[in-house]
């Protein structure tokens, strides 16, 4: 028997949100969400992206996928999805890769719906079917418009049945089309033969075609959990000062001396990290004897007066030799959100900023100044025994 191969075609080039397949919900890449998903799907064997873009290569290899470069002609907004996955079943082929059944993936779909994918793969594989895709059960009425006139579309305009009286129609979702290869090449189109539906619940269901529904996503990102968030596998750790290490409120003297409140569990967490071996460094935008001190005491670098903190992140990663790919960044603020897009692990503490946690691939369920600094250590060095905390919350 071939192998079962997810097709993921991802190009550089999207209109309506540009540079679409890079961009980051839950704090990972769309395209490496799918081929996360993807590959955490029962009866895949091999998971491809077909690219033109470099990056979109890069990301993609990073995260575990097979590279298939996809020429110009089939790369433009004219070129059909089936052009691209026929490309890389040729390319695939022409490495000696027997394949019995595709599923072609989509990006824009952020919350791929991989138990129903594992039963669409495991039907056509069965030959109960020669195709199934993914798609949400409707109830709303369908119109159409007409000249200027409304139209009813499967449904009388002149009654009004309840929703227990009606049959549902279905929505394609665009998550996902799986078919037989054999047949997909004869019919070039993903539809053909017996054609299944696999019914996927309506909160998987978004797919990312304008700004606002990459907003939507990213707002409902914290609802799931699929492994992206879990034990926090870096070798370095960055934190913000204020709002992490306290809890962003200062108390004030008559001659001006600032009073903030740091805590021992944090500390402990800090030193945890140092004696396994994982760089730790403060970056401030303020400069404040006080975070000096705390960091002297802490026993770890501190950068303050950092207005453009992504440069100094950068910077300081390219000094110590750490990729920013294995480097998580705490932060609370809008002050942070360049450097947590910066990193593979951006992570926020519980009550930040919307938008810091609206990046966050990580939300503590600790807030600044309570532990959120101990909650994160934790995590880091669970990656490296393989053992997890009780007290923790999955990002998504």
């Amino acid at each position: 028997m071939g192998e079962t191969v997810a097709v993921i075609p991802a190009r550089g080039g999207s209109v309506g949100v540009p540079r679409k397949n890079l961009l980051r919900v839950g704090g990972v890449p769309l395209v490496a969400r799918t081929v996360h998903a993807a590959a955490n799907t029962a009866g895949v064997d091999r998971v491809v992206v077909t690219t033109d873009d470099d990056e979109i290569a890069a990301v993609a290899s990073e995260w575990g996928a097979e590279i298939v470069r996809r020429p110009a002609e089939l790369s433009g907004g004219t070129a059909s999805s089936e052009s691209a996955v026929l490309h890389a079943l040729d390319a695939l082929e022409a490495r000696g890769v027997d394949i019995e059944v595709v599923a072609f993936l989509q990006p824009t779909s952020p919350f791929l719906p991989t138990e129903q994918l594992a039963s669409a793969i495991d039907r056509v594989s069965a030959g109960a079917a020669d195709c199934a895709f993914s798609a949400r059960e409707s109830y709303e009425f369908f119109w159409a418009k007409e000249g200027g006139q409304a139209r009813a579309v499967a449904h009388d305009q002149y009654r009004r049945p309840r929703r227990q009286e009606r049959d549902p129609m279905y929505v394609e979702t665009g998550a996902f089309y799986v078919f037989e290869a054999e047949g997909f090449r004869a019919a070039g189109y993903r539809f053909f033969g017996r054609i299944e539906i696999a019914e996927v619940p309506d909160h998987l269901s978004i797919e990312i075609d304008a700004p606002i529904e990459l907003r939507m996503a990213r707002a409902l990102a914290p609802l799931h959990v699929d492994g992206l968030g879990e034990a926090i596998d870096v070798d370095a750790v960055v934190t913000d000062f204020d709002g992490v290490h306290t809890d962003d409120t200062a108390s004030v003297t008559a001659d001006g001396t600032e009073f903030v409140t740091v805590s021992r569990s944090d500390g402990m967490g800090i030193r945890m990290l140092r004696e396994a071996g994982v760089p730790v460094l403060i970056l401030s935008t303020e400069t404040n004897r006080v975070v000096t001190a705390r960091a002297r005491k802490l026993g770890v670098e501190v950068v303050q007066a950092s207005h453009d903190k992504r440069s100094a992140l950068a910077a300081w990663a390219e000094r110590t030799g750490v990729a920013l790919s294995r480097i998580a960044y705490v932060g609370n603020d809008v002050n942070d959100l360049g450097a947590m897009r910066s990193v593979a692990w951006p992570v926020a503490v519980a009550g930040a900023h919307p938008l810091a946690i609206e990046e966050a691939r990580v939300v503590l369920t600790r807030r600044g100044g309570e532990g959120a600094v101990r909650e994160l250590a934790e995590r880091v060095l669970a990656a490296r025994t393989g053992t997890r905390t009780t007290n923790e919350e999955e990002r998504v």
